[in-house]
């Protein structure tokens, strides 16, 4: 059971991590940055070798998705990719599964022996809601099981002496030979922090790290990923990588606001339906008429103040219900609001 910490609330508020790997990270000088995160999260020590020039390594100059791919090769021959995203995608569990194919046919040549198949970790740091689950950090790998007893298929003794001949890196059960996946939830973590792996989650979510923080790499982003330390030109590309950011998540929260909207919208012109039925039967036409307008009324005025809540503009609020200005602000000053 996880016991809650205190952080010292001294920090130095840094360049988010998604941005900095596209641009800094990549760099031989900064590695050491990326060999902390990777040690912590595999709880072994991670050196890279070099960064792989891959298809799925490429910049991408479109920036709706926000996708960042990064992958480097360890000491032990192995290919780890390490990809942010910020934009929910309901089929990203099938990208994961594609990314790491196309690594892997990458990186052997036709006619090399299936001996050749390097080992893949694929790292995935995601800011939405992927998945049911409440924990902030998954694994996941490949095993084999009976469907009668559960029984776990192992390797024989020959060909754990046979993967120890091809250099594998400890080769002890079958999964050592398939893909790792890994999943960090960045928005279910709760900014407790108790051991090294918390304490980047903290960084992750929060681009900031507390001085008491001593997990691998993080000392190194402390020197090196400062917003001041920028180039005039580094300092353009990342304000524009922040207002692409907010334009996103503005889009996203919209989006998510006109669907509620609409569903509203819906139900209460089933209502109204439903009521006219019923009116028409009982002879009520004018108190139906009088309650479908009072109700109107009250829909749009409640989208007003839940949308100014929510931080909306005045034109996203007047695009919805197609009110006034003048009447819009009536309605927020009736409720403190203006």
């Amino acid at each position: 059971m996880k016991t809650k910490g205190k952080n010292k609330s001294k920090t130095q508020s840094l360049i988010r991590f998604d941005w900095a790997m596209k641009r800094l990270l990549r760099q031989k000088a900064n590695h050491t940055v990326l060999e902390g995160f990777l040690s912590v999260l595999l709880e072994e020590k991670v050196k890279i070798i070099n960064i792989k020039e891959s298809e799925g390594n490429q910049e991408h100059p479109n920036d709706k998705f926000n996708r960042v791919d990064i992958l480097v090769e360890n000491q032990h021959g192995e290919l780890l990719i390490i990809e942010i995203q910020n934009s929910e995608e309901v089929d990203f569990f099938l990208r994961m599964l594609y990314g790491v194919s196309k690594a892997i046919t990458e990186h052997i040549t036709k006619g090399e022996p299936y001996s050749k198949v390097r080992k893949v970790y694929h790292i995935n740091i995601v800011y939405f809601k992927l998945g049911h689950g409440t924990d902030y950090v998954y694994c996941g790998a490949t095993e084999f099981r009976g469907i009668h007893d559960n029984e776990l298929l192992q390797l024989t003794r020959e060909q754990k002496e046979f993967f120890a001949g091809e250099n594998r890196h400890h080769v002890n059960e079958v999964k050592d030979l398939y893909p790792v996946y890994y999943i960090l939830c960045v928005e279910n973590f709760d900014n407790v922090a108790t051991n090294s792996l918390d304490e980047w989650m903290y960084y992750l979510k929060n681009n900031v790290i507390p001085d008491s923080f001593t997990a691998p790499g993080l000392e190194e982003i402390r020197e090196r990923l400062q917003y001041d330390a920028l180039s005039k030109e580094e300092k353009i590309d990342y304000d524009h990588h922040l207002k692409q950011r907010l334009y996103e998540q503005n889009a996203i929260d919209t989006a998510v606001f006109k669907g509620e909207i609409k569903g509203r919208a819906e139900g209460r012109l089933e209502g109204i339906a439903e009521g006219r039925a019923e009116g028409i039967a009982e002879g009520r036409a004018e108190g139906r008429a009088e309650g479908e307008a009072i109700g109107e009324t009250k829909t749009l005025e409640k989208i007003v103040v839940e949308g100014k809540l929510n931080n909306f503009s005045l034109e996203q609020i007047q695009f919805l219900t197609k009110l006034t200005l003048t009447q819009m602000i009536e309605i927020l000053k009736r409720h403190g609001l203006e």
